[in-house]
């Protein structure tokens, strides 16, 4: 064992003990081992809050583009719980496309067959340095840095052979390579079955360690098809550093069934392909807000510190200049439906990623991010539920987190404006609450149901305190 991973087991109190037993949805123990326990304990214990260079930038996003968007992220939301600023996808790609999975992709490797920031786009990565200059200046800015990656190993680097570094294999020797990504062509899936496999992912995540990553969003590896085996390997890997470092599992609908699996090895699962700024797809890719209801509503309450259920990232502000799909625009989601999406993801308690274009957010989108009501929701409330679900309306109910107050969300899905009348005895304990508006952030005072007519795809956020 390392020094440096013994010192970090010392100091979790975990060195020395058994795997510990936790248990899973049917009763039975899923055993995590210590040093998996002792990253658990120390990450995500509430569903992570930053930005995500993806609906912006696409793949083409640039060091002084990230760094002005870290610098008003700090700026503006890290006083208020925002911490992690994302490097989205094929920041290794030396020809980026905005909506990146080109097969005339070009490529910068290092010298063992792992991806290296495209030195055109990103120059302090110059000289082997990684992304550890970046990570540098956003933590300088008390944020915590991310980055995209596709599972498996680059195709280049299997036909080059590579050494794998820290290993006696090759990049041929880890690669399956009837195996790919069915939308990504750039890397083969890797084989679990041999040791060079792990191998590899060893190597990445010792390189993502020694940048000081933070956060990893693993891409093409939590549905179609789902890849546990891989899952394992590379939570493995990252966990042998012994450095924290989040992962993510991207894209959706991650497999329900799967759910404790993905808890013992990952922080966050997707639970639906990519969402936009439109309210409702008829296609696949991508999704609108209000298809998201009813998914949402499968996964309520499976969320726990450590691993959350990911409704996927908040098309919000401007998106540009090469968003990941469409043309460069103003998002397309009303006042009114945007503020259902914060207020849905926040009763549903999801991580919460901005898309925006950040330097370019008005006051009404800093307004709309910088709620400390609404942002408590999502990182401090308990016991959320869907109460009611209709073709018209839906509503949900939380906890404080000290049980002593409720959350109230009433949801609004038609195009017409609507007038809904809620009694709160039909849910709650009392018959009368004190009642605040949280967007507003008004009292409404004392009543014993409330009557409110929402906008179209509108809706209203409650705290009622005795």
């Amino acid at each position: 064992m390392g020094i440096a991973v013994s010192l970090f087991l010392f100091a979790m109190g975990l060195l020395g003990r058994a795997g510990a037993s936790h248990p899973a949805a049917d009763g039975s123990a899923v055993t995590v081992e210590p040093l998996a326990e002792a990253v658990e304990l120390n990450l995500a214990a509430t569903p992570p809050m930053g930005w995500n260079s993806w609906d912006s930038y696409g793949t083409t996003i640039s060091e002084s583009d990230f760094k002005a968007n870290a610098k008003w992220f700090a700026d503006h939301l890290k006083a208020f719980g925002w911490q992690y600023v994302v490097v989205d996808m094929e920041w290794f790609v030396t020809n980026p496309t905005p909506e990146g999975n080109s097969k005339n992709s070009q490529f910068s490797l290092d010298e063992h067959g792992r991806y290296s920031p495209d030195v055109k786009r990103f120059p302090s990565s110059a000289n082997n340095s990684g992304f550890k200059p970046i990570a540098d200046y956003v933590h300088s800015l008390d944020l915590k840095f991310g980055i995209h990656i596709l599972r498996g190993i680059p195709k280049q680097a299997v036909e080059r052979n590579l050494p794998i570094e820290g290993s006696e294999y090759h990049a041929a020797d880890a690669a399956d390579t009837s195996d790919t990504c069915p939308w990504n062509p750039d890397n083969f899936g890797l084989d679990a079955a041999k040791p060079a496999g792990q191998a590899y992912y060893d190597s990445i995540a010792h390189l993502y360690a020694s940048w000081d990553v933070d956060f990893v969003k693993v891409d093409c590896i939590s549905s179609r098809p789902y890849k546990g085996e891989e899952i394992r390997m590379l939570s493995t890997a990252l966990r042998k550093t012994g450095h924290p470092i989040v992962l993510s599992l991207s894209p959706g609908a991650a497999p329900i069934e799967k759910l404790e699996e993905m808890r013992k090895y990952a922080n966050l699962w997707r639970i639906s392909d990519d969402v936009w700024d439109l309210w409702h797809s008829t296609v696949d890719y991508p999704q609108g807000l209000g298809d998201q209801f009813p998914r949402i509503a499968k996964w309520a309450g499976l969320g726990q510190p450590g691993g959350w259920p990911d409704a996927d990232m908040l098309p919000v502000g401007y998106l540009g200049p090469a968003p990941g799909w469409g043309k460069a625009r103003d998002t397309r989601l009303t006042h009114d439906e945007q503020r259902t999406l914060l207020t849905l993801w926040c009763m549903f308690r999801s991580p919460l990623m901005i898309g925006a274009n950040l330097p370019r957010s008005d006051a009404w989108t800093t307004s709309l991010l910088t709620n400390p009501e609404v942002i408590a929701v999502d990182q401090h409330s308990k016991g959320n539920r869907l109460l009611l679900s209709t073709s018209t309306t839906v509503e949900w109910l939380a906890q404080s987190e000290s049980g002593d107050d409720h959350y109230l969300a009433i949801f609004n899905l038609d195009e017409r404006e609507q007038k809904v009348d809620f009694a709160w005895h039909e849910e709650l304990k009392r018959a009368k609450y004190k009642a605040r508006d949280l967007w507003e952030r008004k009292d409404l005072g004392t009543s014993s149901s409330i009557s409110v007519t929402l906008a179209p795809h509108g809706c209203v956020l409650y705290r009622l305190s005795q």
